[in-house]
């Protein structure tokens, strides 16, 4: 199967135990859990960066209490690949405040050059405070300038060579995946010599344009396709929607899979290979 390693997103730890594929967990939805399921495949966790900064305009999780449960999360659940760090995404809305698709954000209301800052201070204290977890740095920017600029943060803050990192993640990105705009931004990272590259919320669009520029991509999509949409046939006595369904997910997955692979290079069989 052609296309970037893809973790399938979801809000359902338990599917860590029974889906099988790689998936994209949120440290928000595992933290309540006081025993964890033992992962089939492997998984990646989300910090929850959006989240926390759209409710409160800060992070309110400190990084050794972040630390503490990705090593929880590693030992009782196994197949960690990596996690993404407590990072600042540049959106505007994020950054201003307001009130976008019925979501509300309280703004940071700072400046993009303070959030690309605190993100890598950030990983510079998660490393420190666990160089034995596989948390992976993250690029912020808005502008394509923006991005170049977080690249050379991290060299002049705390001399690390993003070039030679196995994986990095790009942010502040899903929102425009289909425009010219992001395959300006990962061609630029690329001529930099970031050729290993993680697409948070990347989609079926996103994947079609820019996958062959991407190591790997998440994306939770396929729960706001199913809740618009009427359930699968046979689901209708199971559930109102499909919001909440593997099977729906899985469907999803193939399809995105499929719809990308033409325009991408081989790597989700190295990663499934590896479970």
């Amino acid at each position: 199967m052609n296309g970037p390693a893809f973790f399938l997103g979801t809000h359902q730890p338990g599917w860590l135990g029974k889906a099988g594929v790689p998936l994209f967990v949120s440290d928000r939805r595992l933290r309540p859990y006081k025993t964890l399921p033992r992962a089939a495949a492997p998984w990646a966790c989300d910090s929850g960066g959006f989240t926390e900064l759209q409710k409160y305009g800060r992070w309110t999780v400190s990084p050794i209490e972040y630390v503490a449960r990705l090593h929880r999360y590693r030992d009782e659940t196994g197949h960690l690949r990596w996690a993404a760090p407590q990072d600042w995404m540049c959106e505007p809305i994020v950054i201003n405040g307001g009130t976008v698709g019925g979501q509300h954000f309280a703004g940071t209301h700072l400046s993009v050059t303070e959030h690309q800052r605190r993100t890598v201070a950030n990983y510079a204290q998660l490393r420190d405070l666990a160089p034995d977890l596989p948390i992976i740095p993250v690029v912020q920017g808005w502008n394509t300038d923006d991005y170049l600029r977080c690249v050379d943060l991290y060299w002049s803050m705390i001399r690390l060579d993003l070039t030679t990192m196995p994986l990095v993640g790009l942010g502040s990105v899903c929102r425009r995946q289909g425009t010219h705009h992001a395959g300006h931004i990962l061609r630029a990272l690329h001529l930099r010599g970031l050729h290993r590259l993680h697409g948070f919320g990347f989609k079926t669009l996103g994947l079609a344009e820019h996958g062959h520029l991407l190591a790997s991509a998440d994306s939770l999509a396929w729960s706001v396709d199913a809740r618009r949409s009427p359930p699968l046939p046979g689901h209708h006595t199971q559930h109102r929607n499909c919001a909440n369904c593997l099977t729906y997910a899985l469907q999803w997955r193939t399809n995105v899979l499929a719809a990308a692979a033409p325009r991408t290079k081989p790597a989700l069989d190295d990663l499934e290979a590896a479970a």
